[in-house]
Protein backbone atom coordinates (compact mmCIF):
# COMPACT_ATOMS: atom_id res chain seq x y z
CA UNK A 1 0.00 0.00 0.00
CA UNK A 2 2.73 2.72 1.35
CA UNK A 3 2.30 4.95 -2.08
CA UNK A 4 3.40 8.81 -1.28
CA UNK A 5 0.70 10.95 -3.78
CA UNK A 6 2.21 14.35 -4.90
CA UNK A 7 -0.68 15.86 -2.90
CA UNK A 8 -0.20 13.45 0.10
CA UNK A 9 0.57 16.21 3.22
CA UNK A 10 3.13 13.41 4.65
CA UNK A 11 5.27 13.34 1.37
CA UNK A 12 8.81 14.28 2.35
CA UNK A 13 8.46 17.27 -0.12
CA UNK A 14 5.96 18.41 1.87
CA UNK A 15 6.81 18.07 5.45
CA UNK A 16 9.94 19.59 6.91
CA UNK A 17 10.45 16.97 9.46
CA UNK A 18 9.98 13.77 7.33
CA UNK A 19 12.24 15.36 5.21
CA UNK A 20 14.87 15.65 7.95
CA UNK A 21 14.15 12.01 9.02
CA UNK A 22 15.79 9.13 7.56
CA UNK A 23 13.98 7.29 4.48
CA UNK A 24 14.02 4.18 6.12
CA UNK A 25 12.36 5.73 8.94
CA UNK A 26 9.64 7.61 7.47
CA UNK A 27 9.08 4.12 5.00
CA UNK A 28 8.49 2.39 8.66
CA UNK A 29 5.85 5.22 10.16
CA UNK A 30 4.26 4.95 6.64
CA UNK A 31 3.77 1.21 7.02
CA UNK A 32 2.43 1.60 10.38
CA UNK A 33 -0.11 3.42 9.08
CA UNK A 34 -0.90 1.46 6.36
CA UNK A 35 -1.41 -1.54 8.59
CA UNK A 36 -3.51 0.52 10.84
CA UNK A 37 -5.43 1.25 8.45
CA UNK A 38 -6.02 -1.76 6.71
CA UNK A 39 -7.15 -3.70 10.36
CA UNK A 40 -9.51 -1.41 10.96
CA UNK A 41 -10.83 -2.04 7.01
CA UNK A 42 -12.97 -4.51 8.89
CA UNK A 43 -13.23 -3.06 12.22
CA UNK A 44 -16.46 -2.08 13.99
CA UNK A 45 -17.78 1.25 13.89
CA UNK A 46 -17.49 1.75 17.55
CA UNK A 47 -13.57 0.14 16.77
CA UNK A 48 -12.88 3.09 14.28
CA UNK A 49 -14.73 5.72 16.31
CA UNK A 50 -12.41 5.22 19.27
CA UNK A 51 -9.23 4.64 17.03
CA UNK A 52 -10.32 8.39 15.69
CA UNK A 53 -10.56 9.47 19.47
CA UNK A 54 -7.27 8.46 19.94
CA UNK A 55 -5.87 9.80 17.18
CA UNK A 56 -7.06 13.24 18.38
CA UNK A 57 -5.44 12.90 21.80
CA UNK A 58 -2.14 11.80 20.15
CA UNK A 59 0.69 14.28 20.89
CA UNK A 60 2.57 15.39 16.98
CA UNK A 61 5.92 15.53 17.13
CA UNK A 62 5.82 19.51 17.25
CA UNK A 63 4.38 19.77 20.26
CA UNK A 64 6.53 16.70 21.74
CA UNK A 65 9.24 19.20 20.85
CA UNK A 66 7.97 22.59 21.92
CA UNK A 67 6.92 21.19 25.66
CA UNK A 68 9.65 19.44 26.27
CA UNK A 69 12.03 22.57 25.67
CA UNK A 70 9.84 24.94 27.61
CA UNK A 71 10.15 22.43 30.44
CA UNK A 72 13.97 21.86 29.96
CA UNK A 73 13.80 25.73 29.42
CA UNK A 74 11.98 26.81 32.59
CA UNK A 75 13.44 24.28 34.78
CA UNK A 76 16.80 25.74 34.07
CA UNK A 77 15.47 29.19 34.44
CA UNK A 78 14.27 28.53 37.84
CA UNK A 79 16.92 26.66 39.49
CA UNK A 80 19.41 29.33 37.79
CA UNK A 81 17.47 31.78 39.72
CA UNK A 82 17.15 30.11 43.40
CA UNK A 83 19.80 27.12 43.07
CA UNK A 84 22.62 27.98 41.21
CA UNK A 85 23.57 30.00 38.59
CA UNK A 86 25.19 26.99 36.59
CA UNK A 87 21.59 25.76 35.86
CA UNK A 88 21.03 28.69 33.32
CA UNK A 89 23.42 26.36 30.95
CA UNK A 90 20.26 24.45 30.49
CA UNK A 91 18.32 27.08 28.60
CA UNK A 92 21.01 28.14 27.07
CA UNK A 93 21.04 24.68 25.01
CA UNK A 94 17.84 23.69 24.64
CA UNK A 95 16.62 27.22 23.49
CA UNK A 96 19.22 27.07 20.56
CA UNK A 97 17.43 23.47 19.58
CA UNK A 98 14.34 24.71 19.56
CA UNK A 99 15.43 27.65 17.11
CA UNK A 100 16.97 25.57 14.77
CA UNK A 101 13.92 23.34 14.55
CA UNK A 102 11.91 26.29 14.28
CA UNK A 103 14.28 27.36 11.24
CA UNK A 104 15.45 24.10 9.87
CA UNK A 105 12.90 21.57 10.70
CA UNK A 106 15.41 19.55 12.60
CA UNK A 107 17.41 19.71 15.73
CA UNK A 108 18.85 16.88 17.58
CA UNK A 109 16.41 15.31 19.55
CA UNK A 110 14.08 15.17 16.43
CA UNK A 111 15.89 11.96 15.09
CA UNK A 112 15.61 10.32 18.73
CA UNK A 113 11.59 11.66 19.17
CA UNK A 114 11.06 9.95 15.79
CA UNK A 115 13.00 6.11 16.57
CA UNK A 116 10.37 6.51 19.70
CA UNK A 117 7.61 6.69 16.48
CA UNK A 118 6.45 10.27 17.53
CA UNK A 119 4.71 11.69 14.39
CA UNK A 120 4.34 14.55 12.61
CA UNK A 121 0.49 16.15 12.62
CA UNK A 122 0.34 15.31 8.87
CA UNK A 123 1.00 11.41 9.09
CA UNK A 124 -2.01 11.14 11.96
CA UNK A 125 -4.10 12.98 9.94
CA UNK A 126 -3.80 10.80 6.93
CA UNK A 127 -4.56 7.45 8.98
CA UNK A 128 -7.12 9.98 10.52
CA UNK A 129 -9.06 10.80 7.65
CA UNK A 130 -8.45 7.56 5.74
CA UNK A 131 -10.45 6.31 9.15
CA UNK A 132 -12.93 8.79 8.70
CA UNK A 133 -13.39 7.43 5.05
CA UNK A 134 -14.05 4.09 6.23
CA UNK A 135 -16.74 5.12 8.41
CA UNK A 136 -18.61 7.23 5.26
CA UNK A 137 -18.44 3.48 3.72
CA UNK A 138 -20.78 2.11 6.65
Amino acid sequence: MNVAYAEDPTSASADRVRRSTAFQLNQKIDSEIDESIATHHHASREEIIRRIEALDKEWDVERVLEVNASTLALTGLVLGLTANRKWFFLPGVVLPFLLQHGLQGWCPPLPVLRRLGVRTRGEIDREKYALKGLLKQR
